[in-house]
């Protein structure tokens, strides 16, 4: 800040420090109102040995809720169980299937505009409350219904047993809801494919490969850093998707039995299981992630980095 006519005046450096100030603000402000600020709230309520509801006083500290999580309550933990089996034998579909489709509406073909939007409109149309009540109507195992022969002979269904039928039923119920939540992963995949040089396909044709070993070879590989956005995102949002009994379970407790505290161990249990899933998968993928040719020249010269101390010449002076 220098003076000028006994007057302080910001120098250029400053005056654009300060714009960019002015314009990160709201964000600032909305992030530490509706971001930082609960986060803080909600563990403090669910460290609260006394909560009185009219003003949300605390007092007190304790780790009771979260004892009686693991102990006391005999329903959380296989909720919990049945929450991350239904979820980790789910996303491995979802990622499949937006591949496949993002592959095939890659290509050449007629309406692939058309096609791309068909996929997506599910995705607009069946989120949030929408997609509860089609759920709770069982929409989902009526688009592929097997009951009246049509996919599967009915004969041989009745031959299987009820069981295998209303597995069946369930299986193909899971891929609908799957197809119809996949709008997002499959535009995150055409995008990656979409970035793919020609060239390295028509290189690796030239030298022979077929289209198997280009899949493994050039598609996957390129694509990874987009797989890796897909994985997390997935596994995300199908941790709080709406059918997600376990959420059912928190929310019972927080809004209808008013018990805060035990509502909010319960949350964060489970938020720390998903950060910590997260940064499993991240540690797994970070060792095949692509990057660009420089970083990959890059880390192959750190890791066979040779330090060399040689001796330098005694001068001798005359």
């Amino acid at each position: 800040m220098k003076k000028k006519n006994g007057k302080h005046s910001l120098t250029l450096e400053k005056r654009n420090q300060l714009k960019g100030l002015v314009f990160v603000l709201p964000f600032i402000i909305g992030a530490l109102a509706f971001f930082i600020y609960p986060i803080f709230f909600s563990v403090r309520i669910s460290l609260a040995q006394e909560i009185k509801i009219v003003g949300m006083k605390m007092s007190g500290w304790t780790f009771d809720s979260y004892k009686r999580a693991f102990i006391v309550d005999t329903s959380f933990l296989p909720e919990f169980k049945d929450t991350v089996v239904f979820t980790l034998t789910r996303f491995p579909l979802t990622i499949i299937l937006s591949l496949i489709i993002a592959i095939l509406l890659n290509k050449n073909i007629k309406g692939r505009g058309f096609f791309r939007v068909l996929f997506f409109i599910p995705f607009l149309l069946g989120s949030g409350e929408v997609m509860q009540q089609i759920l709770n109507q069982g929409v989902e195992r009526a688009v592929l219904n097997i009951n009246d022969g049509r996919i599967i002979p009915y004969n041989v269904l009745m031959y299987f047993g009820a069981t295998i039928m209303d597995t069946v039923q369930t299986v193909f119920g899971s891929l609908v809801t799957i197809l119809w939540g996949s709008g997002v992963q499959i535009l995150l995949f055409l995008a990656g494919l979409q970035s793919i040089s020609p060239s390295l396909y028509e290189a690796a044709k030239i030298d022979g490969a077929t289209e198997w070993e280009i899949f493994w070879k050039v598609t996957i590989p390129m694509i990874s850093p987009m797989m890796l956005l897909n994985i997390v995102y997935t596994l995300v949002d199908s941790f709080t998707s709406k059918d997600n009994k376990l959420l059912g379970y928190i929310r019972t407790y927080g809004f209808s039995n008013n018990e805060y505290s035990y509502a909010a161990a319960m949350s964060w249990v489970y938020f720390l299981f998903i950060a910590l899933v997260v940064a499993i998968v991240f540690g797994i993928m970070k060792k095949y992630i692509h990057t660009n040719e420089i970083e990959e020249v890059r880390k192959r010269e750190r890791k066979h980095r040779v330090f060399t101390i040689e001796k330098a010449p005694r001068r001798t002076f005359e």
